[in-house]
């Protein structure tokens, strides 16, 4: 399929739009619409938040009248199922849209290619694949929920240039500045859920919310905690919600945990820890789309060790600190480089007087 420099220009319309809902629409994807005749917009929008109408509903009101004929640029396919909302299928062919072109098929199984396919019965031209990598890589989390089963996991860690994010005495606050922890409140406003380990919790007694930058939500804290050893008095049980991740089925505890606020969930493995994927498995079916991991060197060492981790976001300070010093990951020692785990640099920018590195693991 080919397309032309008006289709690039117009899907690139509707990429920012669907920008717009980063931080609002989960569980949803994002998504923006734009309608052309023409070569000129005549409506467009975006999906704001769950359970509101979607982009191409926004865009259609916007139109009005002159959406007949149009050329709808949608950033994911359609939806032909009845949600929370109706189908905006059936919204584009009873507006009169001529033709639907869409980043990429939408992968949810409700919908996975039966949207274009109602588009096509009734006669109206489709299309798909037009900056599709752009489309799926914001919802890369939608899309990871819908086929694997999982969130797309992104370990967040702020460490001196060899490496170490805190000293022995457990003192971490603050290695990188304030640019790059403004930065770090960005990601987890567009997170669905934060996750942490107890020993964070215990030597940091962290709140884990978003607070340096603006957000209309808070994402769910998740603390993995085998023992459910979390303060009662901890902050993280406080100004949200927050779920405990156990492994031992202790009555009075996972109460206690309950009367503070808590719910707990106890998903132990056959180690007696908790089940990582099981516990990924469990967020996913809560419409989790995104977790954004705060923890020590234990659990994110634990999640690469498994495979549950999908992109690394780490900022280097301008500084160094000693080997004597707590690292990044708890992994084995190597007894030859051909075991080291490889990565795929993303991104590579300063923030403030920070780097900030994303990578993914291949």
């Amino acid at each position: 399929m080919s397309f032309t420099a008006v289709d690039h220009g117009m899907m690139a319309r509707a990429l920012q739009l669907a920008e717009r809902g980063l931080w609002t629409t989960s569980p949803n994807p994002r998504v923006g619409c734009v309608l052309v005749r023409d070569g000129e917009i005549v409506g467009e929008g975006w999906h704001e938040k769950a359970g509101e109408p979607h982009a191409e509903v926004h865009a259609l009101r916007a139109a009005g009248d002159k959406a007949k004929g149009t050329t709808a640029y949608v950033t994911l396919e359609p939806c032909s199922h009845y949600g929370r909302t109706p189908p905006c299928a059936e919204a584009l062919i009873a507006a009169g849209v001529s033709r639907v072109v869409a980043a990429m098929t939408d992968p949810n199984p409700l919908v996975a290619g039966k949207g274009l396919a109602l588009l096509q019965a009734v006669g109206i031209a489709t299309a798909s694949g037009l900056l599709e990598n752009e489309a799926r890589e914001l919802n890369i989390g939608f899309v990871s929920r819908m086929t694997r089963g999982r969130p797309w996991l992104r370990v967040k860690a702020a460490a001196s240039l060899d490496g170490k994010t805190a000293l022995n005495n457990g003192i971490s606050q603050w290695i990188t500045g304030p640019e790059a922890r403004r930065d770090g409140h960005a990601w987890r406003a567009r997170a669905c859920a934060i996750l942490t380990g107890i020993g964070t919790v215990r030597d940091d007694d962290p709140q884990l919310n978003v607070r340096d930058v603006e957000t209309t939500r808070q994402p769910l804290r998740v603390v993995v905690d085998s023992k459910l050893e979390t303060p009662l008095a901890a902050r993280i049980l406080q100004g949200g919600p927050t779920l405990i991740a156990g492994a031992v089925d202790d009555a009075r505890k996972i109460e206690q945990l309950r009367a503070a606020g808590a719910e707990v969930l106890i998903l132990p493995n056959p180690s007696g820890k908790v089940d990582l994927a099981a516990l990924l498995a469990a967020l996913a079916e809560r419409g989790i789309n995104e977790v954004h991991a705060e923890a020590g060197f234990k659990l994110n060492g634990s999640l690469l060790r498994e495979g549950l981790v999908d992109e690394l976001l780490l900022y280097l300070a301008p500084c160094l600190i000693g080997h004597e010093a707590s690292g990044l990951f708890n992994l084995p020692e190597l007894a030859t480089l051909d075991g080291k785990r490889r990565l795929q640099i993303r991104d590579l920018r300063q923030i403030g007087a920070d780097i900030r590195v994303i990578a993914r693991p291949q």
